[in-house]
Formats: structure tokens, sequence, C-alpha cells
């Protein structure tokens, strides 16, 4: 079998990009196409086996290594159709290769074993899903109990997930005559391309019950309502995600199911922000009070409130720090700390009798 140069086929070079082989492929199929004036059949599809090659990494990279890729074709019974056969003698594997064992595992993980009968079942696990559970920052402090239901896909009830009665025995699917796969063609403007599809009818297992499931049409799933409760622990963060194990869509055939993600949302508070474990609390600030060496009244996010002294020398601009009044550290001891934020507020008027006094004091 002759060897190909794709590259000079597209008129590329070796190291050319993908957008560069990708622009390269358009320009010249509009070109050569056969349906248009000067079109080229042969040149056609010569320039559609180079792009298909060097349009897909791996490949790319075996016809780099060993000089072809002409994989598709180099199998009696790929697709169902024969074509020339691959000779191995000439490469040299290395002895590396020794650890690889059979080379139809090789070639069954590049190809699937299309045409090789009866595949394994591989029926599908249920997709993981994630939701948004919305919580106020009191239920992060404290932590909280949610309880809601999601439509999803559900063990089939009528088979247990099975997707048919299995004392019935199965037989060899119609569809895809045990293969497990299909092989759909579509029609585009550069050409027919060929797909490769899980069979609808057996789910990529090649065969079905004999007596099929009627409510789940041998899935072993229908559309349902899943039932969910999940503990929030004290001091969950914003954006954080809650993993609930197996409440996910439900598999074929008694796959297994896939998760739930629960992503928390924090709603904004009116007094309190939160800033990692901390909390920032505003307040104002009366003048008087300071000079006064007035306790502080502070809330908390508890419900409570607590009292406290302003400490000689503090700067105002500054956060003054309440330790452990914070949130729940989540994954670790103890609690973040309460940040005071003031906001110094003059008073309207001062008292004739105050002012006296803050005068005596200033000119002492």
């Amino acid at each position: 079998m002759d060897k190909k140069d794709y590259y000079k086929i597209l008129g590329v070079s070796r190291n050319a990009s993908q957008e560069e082989i990708k622009k390269a492929y358009r320009k010249l199929a509009h070109q050569y196409h056969p349906d248009k004036p000067g079109g080229d059949e042969k040149k056609f599809k010569e320039i559609n086996e180079a792009y298909q090659v060097l349009s897909d990494e791996k490949k790319r990279a075996m016809y780099d290594r060993y000089g072809t890729a002409d994989f598709a074709s180099g199998f009696e019974g790929f697709g169902g159709e024969a074509g020339p056969q691959w000779d191995f003698s000439g490469f040299d594997f290395g002895s590396g290769w020794a650890d690889i064992g059979d080379l139809s595992d090789l070639f069954e993980s590049f190809f699937g074993g299309i045409g090789r009968g009866p595949k394994r079942p591989i029926y599908q696990k249920g997709r993981d899903l994630e939701i948004t559970q919305e919580i106020s920052l009191e239920e992060a402090y404290f932590g909280t109990v949610k309880e809601f239901d999601i439509k999803t896909f559900v063990k089939c009830d009528a088979c247990n997930g099975e997707g048919g009665d299995k004392n019935s025995g199965v037989k060899t699917c119609a569809t895809c005559n045990g293969k497990g796969e299909i092989k759909e063609h579509q029609r585009t403007f550069f050409g027919t391309f060929s797909q490769i599809k899980t069979c609808p009818n057996c789910h990529g297992t090649g065969n079905i019950h004999i007596k099929q499931c009627q409510k789940c049409n041998g899935s072993g799933r229908i559309k349902g309502e899943r039932h969910i409760r999940v503990e929030i622990f004290p001091g969950v963060s914003d954006n954080q995600l809650i993993k609930v194990k197996g409440m996910g869509e439900a598999g074929e055939r008694g796959a297994g199911a896939g998760d739930l993600y629960i992503k928390i949302k924090i709603k904004p508070h009116k007094i309190f922000e939160r800033r990692g474990d901390d909390l920032i609390v505003k307040k104002e600030l009366n003048i008087l009070d300071l000079l006064l060496g007035k306790k502080i009244e502070i809330p908390t996010i508890k419900g409570e409130k607590i009292e406290v002294e302003i400490p000689a020398h503090f700067n105002l601009k500054d956060y003054l720090r309440i330790p452990n009044e914070g949130m729940p550290r989540i994954n670790s001891y103890g609690k973040g700390d309460l940040l005071v934020d003031f906001i110094i507020k003059a008073p309207k008027k001062l008292n004739p009798k105050i002012k006296k006094i803050l005068e005596n004091e200033l000119n002492d």
C-alpha cells in the first residue's frame, strides 16, 4: 500500500496548526467538489481522507509516527466492508509494547470492535445533576436541613430497572444484529460522512429481553421525581458544592445512578457582610458616647447583642475585632471573628454644658 503524504495533499507544513489545516481543507473541498464545475471526485476523496486524519489529534500522531493512519480500511469487517490489510511486519513497536498483550485489545480501544459481533454490555450510567439551593446567612451559621423534589430519570418501577422480565431470557437485537452499535450516514456539502452510534433499541448491549418492559421500552428507567433530603452543616460557604451520591439520573438497565451536586447560594444579609469566616457589621458611633467612654451595643448573627468598650488610642478607621463571633469554621474548630466598622456620627447640636466641659478639658 502506497503511503500518502497528507500534508502535501492539503498543501500545509507538518507543523501546521488545526486552524491552518481546516482552512486549507475548506478551500480545496470547495475547489474540487464533484458538483462544482471543474470538480474532481477522486481528488475530493483524497482531500477528505487527508483532513479526516490530520484533524484528529490521535490519528495525526499515529500518522506522524508510522507514516499511515488508514485504520478504517485496514481491517476486514470494519463497518461491514472489506479493505486492504494492514501489514505490521515493517513496524518496530519497541520493547514497551510487550506489556500490551493481545493487539486485538489495542484495536478494540481504537475502533470499538465494530463488526466483531455482540459486545459486552455497556449500559449507560446515569448523568450527574447540579441544582442551586438558596439559604439565609443564619441557616449557614446554624446549619439546616432542606427537602425538595427534582425531576429526572428514576428507576422503572414496573421492571425494577431491569428493562424487562429477566426470567424470559434475551434475544439478539434486530436493529443492530447484536453489534450494539449502528452506523448512520449523513450527506453534507463536503460529501457523505458516517457516524457510529449506540443502538437505541438495545442500548449498546446487542440483545434485548424477550419480554421487554412496555413502560420504559427496555431502558430500565422513566421520567419521574426524586425526593431529596440534605443536611447542610454550619459554616457552609457561598457557591460550595455538596455531593449527594447516587441521587442523580438513574442508569440504564440497572447501571449505576449519577450523583447530585447541590450548589449553595447564601442570600445577602441586611446587617452582616461575610468575608471568609469573618462577619462585618457597620455601627454608627456617636462622638459623645466615644468621648464619654460609654459601652457600645453590637448585634451578632445569633440574634443577640453584646456590649464592647472601645480601647484607648483605637484608630476608628480600623475594624474593631470581636473574637469568635463570626462564622463556624467548617473544616476546623472554632469560629471566625465579628469585625465592627464604625461610622462616626456627630450630634446635631451640642449641649452648652457639655460644650463648656469639653472646652475646659481642651484648655487644660
